[in-house]
C-alpha cells in the first residue's frame, strides 16, 4: 500500500469509529429523528455542490427505485435505530456489535450468489466471529437493554445489504452521487419528525458532536472513502471495518468511562479474528468482484 493509501485508511479508522461516541453525546440531548435530520442535512449541503461540480448527479433519476432503497437500508434505517439504541446502550458496545457486519455480509452474499463458494478459513471465521457475537451478548446481557441490542443487530444486517444493492443496481452509477442523493433523501424524509421532537435548548458539546459527525463522519469521510477505494480497491477498503470497533471501544471507555466489561474482553477478539478470516476472498474468485461491506455509522 502507498504513503497515500496507509493515510487514508488509518484516517477512515479513526473518523468511522468516533460516530457511537458521538452519538452517544447527542442523544443525550436531542431526539434520535433529530440527530439524523441534522447529520444528513449539513452532510448534503456540503457534498451536493462537489456532486454537482464533478456532474455526478446526472443519470440517478431512471434509477431512484433502487437508490431509495439503499437509502433507507444504508441511512434512513440504520442512523435512526442506532441513534435510539444508544439512548440506553454504551458506544462501545454498539461499535462491537455492528462490528459483526463483515459476517453477515458474507452470509447474505452467499444466499444471493454473490459469493459461490464458503472455504474452510471462511467457515472457521464464521463460527470464531459469531462465538464472539454470543459471548458479547450472553456474558453481558444482564446488563443490557435487550431491545437496544436487537436495534444494533438489525443496523449490522442493514449494513451488510446496502452494498449488496450498490453492487448489483447501482454499481454504473457515480458512487458520490448516490450518495448525496441518499443524504438529500433522508434529510426529506426526517424533516418533519425532526422539527416536531426538536429540543428547546442543546449545549455547546452536543452541537459540537452533531457538527463532527456531520462534517468529519459522513461527509469528509466519504470523500475519504471513495479516495481509498480508488487508491487500494474496494475489497481492501474494506479491512477498516475491523479496526472502527476497536476505536469505538478505547473511545467510550477513555472519553465516557463506559465499563470494559467480560463481553467486550472475550467477544471483542473472537469478533476482529471472525471477521478477518470469514471475509478472507474465496480462492475460486477475485477480490474485487466482491462488494465492499464496510459499515457507514
Amino acid at each position: 500500500m502507498s504513503r497515500k493509501g496507509w493515510a487514508l485508511f488509518i484516517a477512515l479508522c479513526v473518523i468511522w469509529g468516533i460516530p457511537y461516541l458521538l452519538i452517544r453525546v447527542a442523544v443525550e440531548e436531542m431526539s434520535p429523528p433529530a440527530l439524523v435530520f441534522f447529520r444528513t442535512a449539513v452532510a448534503a449541503v456540503v457534498l451536493l455542490p462537489l456532486a454537482l461540480r464533478r456532474g455526478q448527479t446526472r443519470g440517478l433519476w431512471p434509477h431512484w427505485r433502487w437508490i431509495l432503497a439503499y437509502t433507507i437500508v444504508e441511512l434512513a434505517v440504520p442512523w435512526l435505530l442506532l441513534s435510539h439504541a444508544e439512548q440506553r446502550l454504551s458506544s462501545s458496545m454498539a461499535g462491537l456489535i455492528v462490528a459483526s457486519v463483515p459476517l453477515i455480509a458474507v452470509i447474505v452474499y452467499r444466499a444471493f450468489g454473490v459469493v459461490d463458494h464458503v472455504d474452510a478459513r471462511r467457515l472457521i471465521g464464521l463460527l470464531v466471529g459469531f462465538a464472539g457475537v454470543a459471548a458479547l451478548v450472553g456474558l453481558d446481557f444482564g446488563d443490557r437493554d435487550g431491545l437496544a441490542m436487537a436495534e444494533v443487530g438489525l443496523v449490522a444486517v442493514c449494513y451488510a445489504v446496502g452494498p449488496l444493492i450498490i453492487s448489483r443496481r447501482l454499481a454504473d452509477l457515480p458512487s458520490l452521487g448516490v450518495v448525496v442523493a441518499s443524504l438529500v433523501i433522508t434529510t426529506v424524509l426526517y424533516a418533519p419528525w425532526a422539527l416536531a421532537t426538536l429540543p428547546a435548548s442543546v449545549s455547546a458539546q452536543a452541537v459540537g458532536a452533531v457538527a463532527t459527525l456531520s462534517l468529519v463522519c459522513t461527509a469528509l469521510a466519504f470523500i475519504l472513502f471513495f479516495a481509498l477505494i480508488y487508491e487500494v480497491g474496494p475489497a481492501r477498503s474494506t479491512v477498516i471495518t475491523y479496526i472502527n470497533p476497536l476505536v469505538a471501544v478505547l473511545l467510550g471507555v477513555w472519553l465516557l468511562a463506559e465499563p470494559f466489561t467480560l463481553g467486550i474482553a472475550v467477544g471483542l477478539p473472537l469478533i476482529l479474528l471472525g471477521s478477518v478470516l470469514g471475509t478472507a476472498p474465496a480462492m475460486r474468485r477475485a477480490p474485487e468482484e466482491e462488494p465492499a461491506a464496510a459499515a457507514t455509522p
